[in-house]
């Protein structure tokens, strides 16, 4: 017997259910009626709270977002004193929320979802984007401003280094095994892009 509005809360149960079609199936590989009969409520059900896969699909982004966000600010903050552990930090954290949250980061990052079509992404999405950002300005504070790469530009790039050994290495896909732990390939990839933009020092 479907359990319908008296499930207690539906729209987070529908997320789970969500979540969980779309760890073993991908974000397109499911739909509305599996993630109903995953949650033991009728399809009809979720059209009170969700009106169609997709705008499901971005509730699970959005918080996975959120989550991201609060992992990248956390790690930024143990990361200090020193702007450069801070900035590393947050390149570990991305790797820590792909491997824990794998639902949300596919929903994020391959769900195909348009920021415009679903505005509530947006300010989430900003927010953690912001806490590498603000982690990249302080990596080049001791440089001239003058001589300073935009911290939205090398930001950027170091995202998506870590999003290029998420998919590569960290995701378990058969036959991209690395023979360096993950975290070794973004600390090290990091350290040669830094060093080549002089934000630090060379090795001796």
């Amino acid at each position: 017997m479907k359990r319908g509005y008296h499930h207690g809360n539906l729209r987070q149960a529908l997320v789970d259910a969500a979540l969980g079609l779309i760890a073993d199936q991908g974000p397109q590989g499911f739909t509305l009626s599996e993630a109903a009969k995953a949650a033991d409520v009728t399809p009809a059900a979720v059209y009170r709270h969700f009106a169609g896969r997709d705008d499901l699909l971005a509730e699970v982004a959005r918080q996975g977002y959120e989550i991201f966000a609060a992992l990248m600010e956390y790690a930024y903050a143990e990361g200090k004193p020193t702007a450069l552990a801070a900035f590393e930090a947050t390149g570990r954290a991305y790797l820590a929320f792909a491997r824990k949250y794998p639902g949300h980061y596919k929903a994020m990052f391959e769900g195909g979802l348009s920021l415009q079509a679903h505005p509530a992404l947006a300010p989430v999405a900003a927010r953690a984007q912001g806490v590498l950002e603000k982690a990249a300005a302080n990596l080049s504070l001791h440089l001239p401003p003058d001589k300073r790469p935009p911290a939205s530009m090398f930001s950027a790039h170091i995202w998506a280094l870590s999003h290029g050994v998420v998919e590569l290495y960290a995701r378990g896909a058969p036959g991209a095994r690395s023979p360096f732990p993950p975290e070794d390939l973004l600390e090290t990839g990091i350290g040669i892009y830094l060093r080549g933009l002089g934000l630090i020092a060379p090795d001796r």
